[in-house]
């Protein structure tokens, strides 16, 4: 496939990937503040959390146990709702909790004669269902008949608030488990409330999603320090030899391991708190958006021939570094907004106004490096580097192979949201976000194997392009002794020749870029 053709298709599925799998902020200390409940069919309702969590059978009182704990939840309804009743008057409002796994979703609700399914029990469904008029439909489930589980809390005379009576309930059964506050009461328009949720699973308060890439962060700093102690070695044995482009390289392979070593610790201080505070997790995103976007400038430099073709970037420099800031700005809002935000709390057209300017940048930088590497190719077949230019093909086949992998991988992602709508797939769920990790650690240690430091790393660099030329000689000269003379001035015209054409290219290449 041709190299543009696959940049093409590539940032272009990129842009789709974007809007399509964001990764949600979630805390296993759900607070609340005053927050409104929105009318849905005949109810009023809230959403209170949705986390996966792990059953593991122990006794409520232990230590590893998994529950779900209601603290301090007060309802709140408006001075008119209140005034309504009377002062001696002894139920004047319903607001029930609902609990439920996500596979007894249809046991919540119900539809009359086929008609439009409503979330409160009304006359017509009362005759069919069973059910009590103002109330929640619940049906059984067939696992455990006391789920889905139900919390009713009643407002007293025409008092403004009422407070859930505190609550600890056992989990018993793996699964996603969604918490919704509900009210069928027309009255109760405006309905309000705060306090807070525990959710616990038994290895912590880290959501059940979440938890297995707590394990996949320390596999991958143990991998990052495996291959710092290997190129860090290199480097100092041959640090007379060093190239700039492999000063980048190391600073790359450093910021790699100093974000997912931050990102464990975030992960293991949220497991044994329940939060995260904004200022470390903000730390570690930024640490993060770093480490992302200099990785991007590096393959774009490494494109563009930057210390092998070119002896700088020269009037694209501020091109670059103007990417560079750009691409860090958008990647830094949007990774704040996923995980120091709550994503789910924004508009959808909020969400969108972050994502796509990162995914946009995705794949101008795609275009941007495969146009760079395709002119490189051309510019080393020219010159006829023959060691170079097998670099820079194993180099294309390494980025190649990268982009189809993430295009599999983008249309993996689109098929696994979209049958999955109620995460009931939550326990593989964070292989989605290893993939993009592990992806670029294994980019990054092909270029480090291509552009490893040793005594000859001097041979690659824009200064001795006469070095490759002077092997071709070295293998002329044993053709005869008669040949010797005609290819040594063969070899001095080409390299004139070649240094002339290089200065005149890379001006032009400038004014192209």
């Amino acid at each position: 496939m041709d190299l543009r053709r696959l940049a093409v298709l590539a940032a272009a599925l990129a842009a789709l990937a974007g809007g399509w799998w964001v990764r949600g902020a979630e805390a296993s200390i759900h607070t609340y503040d005053r927050e409104p409940f929105r009318e849905v069919g005949n109810a009023f309702l809230l959403s209170g959390g949705s986390e996966g969590i792990v059953a593991d059978g122990a006794d409520l009182a232990a230590p590893g146990s998994s529950f779900i704990k209601f603290v301090n939840v007060t309802f709140w309804r408006t001075p008119e709702a209140a005034e309504s009743h009377a002062k001696m008057a002894h139920s004047t409002g319903l607001v029930q909790a609902i609990l439920f796994e996500a596979a007894d979703r249809d046991n919540i609700g119900g539809s009359a004669y086929g008609g439009q399914r409503s979330i409160c029990c009304t006359p017509d469904l009362a005759k069919l269902e069973g059910c009590k008029q103002g109330e929640v439909i619940r049906r059984p489930s067939s696992d455990d008949p006391d789920w889905p589980y139900v919390l009713d809390t009643h407002f007293s005379a025409n008092h403004l608030s009422v407070k859930l009576e505190d609550d600890q309930v056992r989990v018993t059964k793996t699964g996603m488990y969604n918490l919704f506050f509900i009210s069928c009461d027309p009255k109760l328009r405006g309905l309000t409330m705060s306090g807070k949720t525990i959710w616990r699973n038994p290895g912590g308060y880290l959501p059940g999603r979440m938890a297995p890439l707590m394990k996949f962060y320390v596999l991958m700093s143990l991998a990052y320090l495996l291959v710092m102690i290997v190129w860090f070695s290199q480097y100092i044995r041959f640090w007379r030899d060093i190239l700039p482009i492999q000063n980048w390289i190391t600073l790359v392979i450093a910021l790699g391991l100093f974000e997912m070593t931050l990102w464990y610790f975030e992960y293991l201080n949220f497991n044994s708190s329940g939060v995260r505070p904004v200022g470390i997790t903000t730390w570690v995103v930024t640490v993060g958006a770093i480490r992302k976007t200099v990785s991007r400038l590096l393959i774009l430099s490494i494109s563009m021939g930057y210390g092998v073709v070119r002896p700088t970037l020269g009037g694209l420099t501020s091109k670059v570094l103007l990417l560079g800031l750009t691409y860090f700005l958008a990647s830094e809002m949007l990774d704040i907004a996923e995980n120091v935000g709550t994503i789910n709390d924004i508009s959808g057209k909020a969400r969108l106004f972050l994502v796509l300017p990162d995914a946009f940048l995705d794949a101008f930088l795609i275009l941007w490096i495969f146009t760079s590497l395709s002119r490189t190719l051309e510019k080393l077949q020219a010159r006829r580097s023959s060691v170079k230019l097998d670099i820079y093909r194993k180099f294309t086949n390494a980025l190649a192979i990268s982009v189809i992998a993430s295009v599999a991988w983008i249309g993996y992602e689109v098929y696994f949201k979209a049958t999955d709508p109620f995460s009931e797939r939550w326990q593989s769920a964070w292989i989605i976000t290893a993939f993009w990790d592990v992806l670029a650690f294994v980019l990054l240690v092909v270029i480090c194997y291509l552009w490893a430091p040793s005594q000859s790393s001097q041979r690659y660099a824009y200064s001795g392009e006469a070095a490759d030329d002077d092997d071709e000689e070295a293998q002329s000269l044993t053709k005869g002794d008669g040949e010797v003379g005609m290819v040594k001035i063969d070899k001095d015209r080409n390299v004139g020749a070649s240094n002339a054409f290089s200065l005149e290219d890379e001006a032009e290449e400038d004014k192209r870029e």
